[in-house]
């Protein structure tokens, strides 16, 4: 039971003598150990980022800007560029012509596509070309540039592990010499390598995260439609796949991994929750997800993002397909995730 000063006023003088010295008795504590974070959920409307991410385009260059990104912040944590504790999560655009000059970093990231075709990202010496609904891997400290070569605005969404290297004072950031990297490697290289359930016998990849550089969606869609045809889906996720790394069958990056799952049209899931915060892009379809208390609508190329520890319903108007990264990969590497099923109120 806690004392309050009035109880022990001793306690209360002692507490002030060695605050100077930086220290805090630990029965003072003011937040016990309970899962969940200070997050809150949230949902961003495609009909308002497309016009905002035009804008900026009109607004400033991408060689101003050097990468032309509008972050989503959670509303709890403005100011910080992150979308949860553990994640950040931003918007990128870039116009016919335009280049996202070479750098590297100590996050990882990944992009996920929304729209436009004809851009390209490079990591390490190869090119890949990005589609709408594709699942792009960029190892930390990976040399890494974007391009348009079509004809049409491409935006995507960057979800990093920001906030893991910040934590740990492990950020550092370096520029290329040339906006973009030499290629080194014929496009389609490490699908070719690791993309066929095949691995070269005497190549041994460096880093922890994924070699492939692309999934695609096509790839994806279509695993999806063979896992549901038979209607056996989780109470609460429908049918839902992992992208995982060829190599050691785990997660695509140390600290983020990625998602895919259908549900049914008419599919009500089970209230469900998870130590991982989770930010979600809405590939097709239309239904609503309540998260706590709140309900949201969500339509095509949506984004919401689930804090740790919230109960949170999928419901499906129509089929629906959902991509999503989580914070799951890092927790499960340091034994702290954990999941549970919540019995709806009746």
């Amino acid at each position: 039971m806690k004392l309050s000063p009035t109880e022990k006023p001793e306690l209360a003088q002692f507490s002030r003598e060695i605050n100077e010295l930086s220290l805090l008795p630990l029965w003072e504590r003011a937040s016990a150990m309970q899962p969940g974070s200070a997050c809150v959920p949230k949902i961003w409307r495609y009909s308002q980022l497309r016009p905002a991410l035009l804008k900026a385009a009109a607004l400033i260059s991408e060689r101003e800007a050097e990468r032309r990104v509008l972050v989503l912040e959670n509303p709890s944590l403005r100011g910080t560029t992150y979308i949860t504790n553990t994640l950040y999560a931003g918007l990128q655009i870039i116009m016919p012509g335009e280049i996202a000059p070479a750098h590297r970093h100590t996050p990882n990231a990944l992009r996920f596509v929304l729209e436009g075709e004809g851009a390209y990202t490079a990591v390490n010496g190869e090119r890949t070309i990005m589609r709408p609904g594709d699942f792009v891997v960029t190892p930390n400290w990976s040399w890494h540039d974007h391009g348009n070569l079509g004809s049409v605005p491409v935006m995507w969404m960057d979800g990093l592990d920001t906030p893991f290297a910040k934590f740990f004072g492990a950020m550092f950031r370096e520029d290329g010499q040339d906006d973009s990297q030499p290629l080194s490697r014929c496009q389609g290289d490490a699908a070719a390598c690791y993309g066929s359930n095949l691995l070269p016998l005497d190549d041994n990849p460096k880093g922890l995260a994924s070699p492939i550089l692309l999934y695609s969606y096509e790839r994806t869609r279509e695993a999806l439609y063979h896992l549901s045809r038979p209607g056996a889906f989780h109470p609460a996720h429908g049918v839902k796949l992992r992208y995982a790394n060829p190599v050691n069958g785990g997660y695509p990056f140390p600290t983020m991994a990625a998602f895919m799952q259908f549900l049914p049209s008419g599919f009500s899931g089970q209230t469900y929750r998870s130590t991982d915060g989770a930010v979600f892009n809405v590939v097709e379809g239309a239904g609503s997800i309540r998260i706590g208390e709140e309900s949201y609508p969500f339509a095509p190329k949506d984004i919401f993002v689930v804090p740790p520890w919230y109960p949170y319903r999928l419901k499906a108007d129509c089929e629906v397909v959902l991509f999503s990264y989580s914070d799951r990969a890092g927790q499960e590497a340091l034994g702290f995730w954990t999941e549970q099923l919540v019995e709806d109120a009746k």
